[in-house]
């Protein structure tokens, strides 16, 4: 019988465990030999904050992040075809969403092999339920484009998408290019449009305005934390 695949969140800032991650998430994720990361360095971190029952110098950690090659993904299922039971560890919040681990679990199910997600913070969930904007359609984009013109581009076309389907459309940016990106919204999108920004997610920087683009708070300051960007259409007022 094959092992079972494990997909462990992590937290989204440096927040204690215990906050954001349930005990029997935590208890899994330390019992387990085998891990597969994005980055070795910041898993060892993680997982010596959860308390291994293993010896941290005695785990397996194997890569998988957007430079592994598609042809190499079997081989990560190795010890799982083996009956071993693995970890699939992001570097923020689920694994799977927004993550090369995707591909992973797909091959998973395609060899029988038993996926558990684990439950644990997903920045776009979070943002989403704190929003006010529509929560029973919505799109996650992943990044825009980051030059200027085809910024704009990508914004238009969200905007459009965003009343046409009714639907809430969140994209993501480098945290060091926030302001650019709120900026470009507040130039390119319509004043009634609404617009939603939630920085730094369970951390201790953590703000959620949501207001149409005519009414946006000024004092809205996002540095270079980590931000998830909502727009949509729709709403009174």
């Amino acid at each position: 019988m094959p092992g079972t695949l494990y997909l462990i969140p992590t937290p989204l800032a440096e927040t204690p465990l215990e906050q954001v991650l349930p005990e029997a998430t935590r208890n899994i994720a330390a019992r387990l030999a085998t891990y597969i990361v994005e980055r070795p360095k910041t898993a060892r971190a993680f997982l010596k904050r959860i308390g291994t029952d293993i010896p941290l110098r005695e785990l397996t950690l194997l890569e998988l992040n957007e430079h592994t090659p598609a042809e190499t993904l079997s081989e990560l299922l190795a010890p799982l075809l083996a009956g071993a039971d693995v970890g699939l560890i992001s570097e923020a919040g689920c694994p799977a969403i927004a993550d090369p681990g995707a591909d992973l679990v797909r091959l998973a199910h395609r060899h029988g092999i038993p996926v558990r997600p684990l439950v644990g913070p997903s920045s776009i969930l979070l943002a989403l339920m704190a929003s006010g904007l529509v929560g029973q359609r919505f799109m996650f984009h992943g990044y825009l484009p980051v030059k200027a013109d085809e910024r704009a581009r990508a914004l238009r076309d969200l905007e459009t998408r965003a009343e046409r389907d009714d639907a809430s459309q969140i994209f993501i940016e480098t945290p060091y290019r926030n302001q650019a990106m709120l900026d470009a919204i507040r130039a390119t999108c319509r004043p009634d449009t609404r617009l939603a920004v939630a920085r730094d997610l369970t951390g201790t920087g953590e703000r959620i305005a949501s207001a149409r683009l005519d009414a946006w708070p000024t004092d809205m300051e996002l540095g270079g934390q980590p931000c998830v960007f909502l727009l949509w259409r729709g709403g009174p007022g």
